[in-house]
């Protein structure tokens, strides 16, 4: 009979991800996978690569396993977490901080568990948007070494995606980082959105444009519009293809992103 190591070799699409009790929204996990060769993993998808060596325990009830990451944002961490397989679906939970190993598959919040939910083989391939001519950028884009107002890391104080405001448990574990023209948004150690943009401070309300530089979306640009209050950025920003929105707010079915940052 083939060991689980065995069986785990491949590629895998990640069908959810709850993290802490938040759910990730299906878009981002779109181009999620984890690729598994021998006893090395790694996943990719969601704007940044890790990699590192799969350990296995099949004989404990449940099975356990850790992923002892060597490459990546993680580099030098391991994942305690336990697994099962049914066929063609793989299940995870994950302590994505500490020491302890989940007990059972849920990802309660303030729990610090991530419970993933894989199925074999490549995601199909998202049908392709028709694309409108995108209007020239507010404002002539950067390069990356540029410093502009929202550069440094700022820890989230509270996020709305379509009206649905995230858990508090979820929220305390994303930051905003920004480099030059390039932003990222990292829950824990998973990377949310990267982003490279531009803004114009002399509009009312400034704006900023967003292109994708990973994920589903990639190569798509987003309208938003922010604020400053002292050490406080508030950035609401429309899903791809819609137009840029006019007041901060969030409501439900309308695919805006309302996030208040804290420079940290």
């Amino acid at each position: 009979m083939p060991q689980d190591l065995e069986l785990l070799q491949g590629v895998w699409s990640i069908r959810s991800l709850d993290t802490e009790g938040q759910s990730m929204p299906a878009a981002m996990l779109a181009d999620a996978r984890i690729t598994v060769k021998g006893d090395r993993f790694v996943s990719t998808g969601m704007g940044a690569e890790y990699a590192g060596k799969i350990e296995l325990d099949p004989l404990q009830s449940p099975r356990q396993i850790d992923m002892k990451f060597d490459a990546g944002p993680e580099a030098g961490n391991t994942n305690r977490g336990i697994y099962e397989l049914d066929g063609d679906t793989w299940r995870i939970c994950l302590a994505t901080r500490g020491t302890v190993r989940p007990a059972d598959f849920s990802a309660a919040p303030g729990s610090g568990f991530a419970l993933e939910t894989l199925v074999r083989g490549e995601a199909p391939a998202p049908a392709k948007a028709r694309t409108r001519k995108k209007a020239a950028p507010a404002t002539a884009k950067g390069d990356t070494g540029q410093v502009t107002e929202f550069e440094g890391e700022w820890p989230m104080i509270s996020g709305t995606m379509s009206g649905k405001p995230m858990d508090e448990s979820m929220v305390k574990w994303v930051k905003r980082v920004t480099h030059g023209n390039q932003t990222k948004v990292q829950a824990g150690p998973q990377v949310m959105m990267h982003v490279e943009f531009t803004h114009d401070s002399t509009q009312s309300p400034k704006t900023i444009d967003y292109v994708n530089l990973a994920g589903t979306n990639k190569g798509k640009t987003q309208y938003g519009i922010y604020e400053f209050e002292g050490d406080v950025l508030k950035v609401c920003v429309s899903a791809p293809g819609a137009p840029r929105p006019s007041e901060f707010e969030s409501v439900p079915a309308d695919g805006r992103t309302l996030t208040v940052w804290q420079r940290g």
